[in-house]
This record gives C-alpha cells, structure tokens and sequence, in this order.
C-alpha cells in the first residue's frame, strides 16, 4: 500500500480509491473499507468532486465515525481521512 498522508500529518491506515464509482456506491465502498479496519483507524478516501463530496462525509458521520479532513487534490476529487468508530 502507498503511504497515504493528509495535509495536517494525519496518516491513515488504509486507502480506498472511489472514483470509479457513484451515488450510492460510493457510501457503500467507503462503508466496506472501514468495517475492515480496526476501532480507531483511519481511512483515507479518494473521491470525486459534487455528490460523493456532499454525500459520503455526512454519511459516514452519521454511522457514528470521525471525519477528520476533506483535501482538494486539485484534480476535481477529494481524499477525505476518517476515523473508524465502533
């Protein structure tokens, strides 16, 4: 796996690229990644800019876990670092 640092230091434990996919796909991806992870571990999410930026950060905080950073890559997507909470 590549290093995944945010722009803050904040470095995750595992990556998920959702690019190729769309609404609701991209929650259900994201979701699937982070059950795999550990309480406590981050993942670092690639997505596109409109619907998945809007959707899948809110989602996921309200399945209970932390969004910690939502980064420009400057591509038209974003890699968003959450924290898995139990």
């Amino acid at each position: 796996m590549a290093e995944h640092i945010s722009e803050n230091g904040v470095e995750a434990n595992d990556f998920v690229d959702i690019t190729d996919k769309v609404c609701p796909l991209t929650f259900v991806k994201a979701k699937v990644a982070l059950e795999e992870l550990e309480d406590g571990e981050i993942l670092a999410i690639r997505m596109n800019d409109g619907e998945p930026v809007q959707n899948v950060p809110r989602s996921l905080k309200d399945e209970g876990h932390q969004v910690l950073e939502l980064n420009d890559n400057g591509d038209e997507t974003y890699t968003l670092y959450v924290q898995k909470r139990s």
